[in-house]
């Protein structure tokens, strides 16, 4: 997190260094170009601005058509081309005029000196959106991750709703519903004493009646196996067990 924040805080300051830069050329362009005082200083705002605006419209439309896309690129890149060109005029023209005393440079090398301003504000600004943009992505994925399994609670939410009709005579049908134990099958049968014991830890069922359902489950839960017949025996001695409370408390 410190780390994405340094990053982010870096490319910010790149991102101004180079608008100041260019700045300071487009507006000399626009006081050559007899636009009045005032206004110069918002000249450089609308083709670096745009430049900026352009870029961030083209990550929000990536998945738009290829036609509207394709128009924006054409609009952020003849803004970017303008500036660059207003840059590399302003620097070549002041380089003819300079009475150099020191290093003099050739107006190729000063035209692509002036031209690394207007890519370098580019470029940061896509930067910077794109690390905002994994920056987001990345706690939302965060969060989707810690959300609790909507399974997970079946066991006690949902035992009101889950333990209604075994508990009263069903047809053969629905009977079957109930899994016999394959041959070979990989779960461990248990002792009766054993599938009793886990069996008292299983939620009741409604009418606070001994669930066949909820005993099964808490077996295979534990990662053994029962069969339908041993079912029903564990259920009629833990309701026996209930009733016989039932009745003594009573």
């Amino acid at each position: 997190m410190a780390l994405t924040t340094a990053i982010r805080a870096g490319v910010a300051l790149l991102a101004l260094s180079a608008f100041a830069l260019s700045y300071d050329a487009l507006r000399q362009m626009a006081a050559a170009s007899q636009i009045h005082p005032v206004l110069t200083y918002a000249f450089p705002l609308v083709i670096d601005g745009f430049i900026a605006i352009g870029i961030g419209a083209l990550l929000v439309l990536r998945t738009a058509p290829l036609p509207a896309r394709l128009y924006v690129w054409a609009l952020v890149g003849v803004a970017t081309a303008t500036s660059i060109w207003a840059n590399v005029l302003h620097a070549i023209r002041l380089n003819q005029q300079a009475r150099h005393n020191g290093l003099a440079l050739d107006n190729i090398t000063v035209g692509v000196i002036s031209a690394i301003a207007p890519l370098a504000l580019a470029g940061a600004v896509h930067l910077y959106l794109l690390i905002a943009r994994h920056h987001v992505n990345a706690d939302r994925h965060k969060n989707e991750g810690h959300k609790p399994d909507p399974g997970e609670n079946d066991g006690e939410t949902a035992t009101p709703l889950a333990t209604g009709a075994e508990d009263e005579p069903r047809p053969t049908t629905d009977q079957a519903a109930v899994p016999a134990p394959r041959t070979g099958s990989a779960q461990p049968s248990l002792p009766m004493e054993q599938a009793i014991d886990i069996a008292r830890t299983a939620p009741l069922g409604r009418g606070d009646r001994v669930s066949r359902r909820n005993i099964e489950k808490a077996i295979r839960d534990k990662g053994f196996a029962i069969s339908r017949s041993r079912l029903d025996k564990v259920k009629d001695v833990l309701q026996a067990e209930l009733d016989e409370n039932s009745a003594s408390t009573g």
